[in-house]
């Protein structure tokens, strides 16, 4: 950034305008012109890098006032103030109808922040390890200096259109192959337009208190879906979907943007995404440099051909070039395939949180200023948080969550019988993966928040006798479940659990968030036995408060998480055995 431009002197280091605040336990940049010197006009900030962006973009411009409601100014240096700053599928019949006021301008004071805004302030850094993964991206930004970076692309509407409190936040992280920038040609595949070749959903809980980081590889054979996509030149286009692809070709290919990308992994995983954040490989190494690197660990000599990667076992500390030559290498770790690169980007990860939460990185002005520069300027980021303090209240929503409860793991494959090069769902295990993350499982021994009270209750739903399965009565209702499931479900409890007396009543009066059996008091042992006989939790039955008349059947509901008859409804507490997983808070040496 030009400091004079900011109407400070040449050669003051803009780094010595960030000032903490006392009150919030933010770095806030201060671009108030000292006593005696006049104020040039707020531009737009530095020049943009050379990376490439996806499909579609628009440039956020600065604000020149501050949003409603947000924190318009910050303590001064001396003296003075200024502001700163998808559509539902068919199910088995046609559907019937149915502020807080600045603190005083008392000069630059270094006191230390409360030990509670302390913490957030570290794990708003920490946002950004969790952004930056494979190509990179960022999300540490909460300045509004920083707001004309920001690089905005459409979700047309495959999002859910942002994040609340009260419930898990999914955020997708996608990092594209494609070769533009500086010194990126030599990488091969010059003219590519990209593909999704780094995934990673990152989920929250909707208590804050864990988050799991599911890596996709790219070269899985899944369905596209069919992608409603706004191009590059502003016209709409309904990009068709295609059957048993590689994942990677939800991006770039045949037209598509990031929200195809999104639709892509909520058919794949059940999750609705809430936000993405793309980047290049210009990425990795401008940010990787903003922290003065990045502490890997290797097990074995590298020297690979493909990457470029020359290091010898032990620790080193990589930037710039060769931090994006460790995340690309593949051929000399593990097994040589993405899996076993997907593995080393896990661990480069939990070293860079590591790095972001130390002392040596919060405490040092500088590097935060140049860290949130490059962040900015790297990211690309859907239009629904194109504003620094949209992604400022996002990163802070993720304040609580310890290292120690953060768990990368990928996707459970298998190889692919008919094409050695690509791979397949795990359908043993991949399901309860997906499943925890639905019903908001940890991956890490947290313990739950419920009250012991409310615990005791919903297990005496689950317990006391239960109906012969020949005398359950139940209506089967579609409501939200993929087309065909009311029969399928019916077929499958008929021949398969003798549950003769059971209806298909096609779809249901309006549609549910999850599966659910509402039934009365005298017919507790009916929805026992059918909860047992579908793996149904607890919170899925819904007795009411008057017993049912003679003959009346429970009315069943299938939801979006009912994937298949036979599959249970309720999530596995623990993960399944042998899935591949990294503990954030632990360092571990590529093999």
């Amino acid at each position: 950034m030009d400091a004079q431009g900011r109407g400070r002197d040449e050669g003051i280091d803009p780094a010595d305008q960030w000032v903490l605040n006392p009150d919030t336990g933010d770095y806030e940049l201060r671009l108030t012109p000292s006593s005696g010197r006049s104020a040039a006009p707020a531009g737009p900030g530095a020049p943009r890098s050379s990376g490439a962006r996806a499909a579609g973009p628009r440039r956020k411009p600065e604000p020149e006032t501050p949003p409603q409601g947000e924190r318009a100014s910050v303590p001064g240096q001396r003296g003075g103030r200024r502001g700163a700053g998808g559509g539902r599928g068919g199910k088995d019949e046609p559907r019937r109808q149915g502020g807080r006021a600045a603190a005083p301008a008392t000069g630059r004071r270094k006191v230390k922040a409360k030990s509670g805004k302390k913490k957030a302030l570290i794990w708003t850094g920490g946002v950004l390890a969790f952004l930056l993964v494979g190509v990179g991206t960022a999300g540490y930004v909460a300045y509004q200096h920083f707001n004309g970076n920001i690089t905005a692309v459409s979700t047309d509407g495959a999002g859910t259109g942002g994040f609340s409190k009260d419930r898990a936040i999914n955020v997708l992280v996608i990092g594209t192959d494609k070769r533009t920038g500086e010194g990126n040609e030599g990488y091969g595949d010059k003219g590519s337009v990209g593909h999704a070749d780094t995934n990673i959903l990152f989920h929250v809980s909707k208590d804050r208190t864990n988050a799991t980081a599911l890596s996709i590889p790219r070269d899985l054979i899944t369905d596209i879906p069919e992608c409603p996509t706004q191009l590059e030149d502003g016209t709409e286009k309904d990009i068709p979907g295609t059957t048993g692809g590689r994942f990677n070709t939800s991006l770039g290919q045949s037209e598509r943007t990031p929200s195809c990308t999104m639709r892509t992994v909520t058919e794949l995983t059940g999750l609705k995404v809430d936000h993405f954040m793309v980047a290049d490989f210009n990425a990795v190494k401008s940010l990787t440099s903003a922290v003065e690197g990045v502490e890997v660990c290797l097990a074995k000599d590298i020297n690979d051909k493909d990457s470029h990667l020359k290091l010898s076992k032990g620790k080193h500390t990589i930037e710039g070039e060769q931090a994006l030559s460790f995340l690309r290498t593949r051929h000399s770790v593990g097994f040589g395939s993405d899996l076993s690169r997907i593995e080393i980007q896990q661990q480069f990860l939990g070293s860079l949180m590591r790095k972001l939460k130390s002392n040596d990185t919060l405490t040092s002005p500088t590097k935060m200023f140049k860290l949130a520069d490059a962040a900015t300027k790297a990211l690309t980021v859907d239009d629904k948080i194109d504003d620094i303090n949209k992604l400022r209240k996002l990163g802070m929503e993720l304040a609580s969550v310890d290292p120690k409860n953060i768990t990368f793991t990928t996707v459970p494959v298998l190889d692919n019988p008919d094409d050695k090069a690509t791979v397949i769902l795990d359908e043993s295990k991949a399901p309860q993966v997906f499943s925890m993350m639905r019903e908001d499982v940890s991956f890490t021994a947290v313990a739950k928040q419920e009250k012991a009270e409310e615990k005791a209750a919903e297990a005496a739903k689950l317990k006391g006798p239960k109906a012969d399965p020949a005398d359950v009565r139940v209506d089967v209702f579609n409501g939200g479940a993929p087309p065909g499931s009311a029969q399928a479900a019916l077929d499958w409890l008929q021949n398969e659990k003798n549950v003769l007396k059971s209806t298909n009543k096609a779809n249901a009066p309006q549609d549910v968030k999850k599966t659910q059996l509402v039934y009365g008091p005298n017919q507790a042992d009916q929805a026992r036995s059918l909860a047992e006989m579908m793996g149904m939790s607890a919170s899925a039955l819904k007795p009411t408060t008057t017993d049912a008349a003679d003959m009346e059947p429970m009315v069943l509901t299938l939801g979006p998480d009912f994937k298949q008859a036979g599959s249970a409804l309720s999530a596995p507490q623990k993960a399944p055995e042998n899935i591949q997983r990294v503990e954030a808070d632990k360092a571990v040496c590529a093999k």
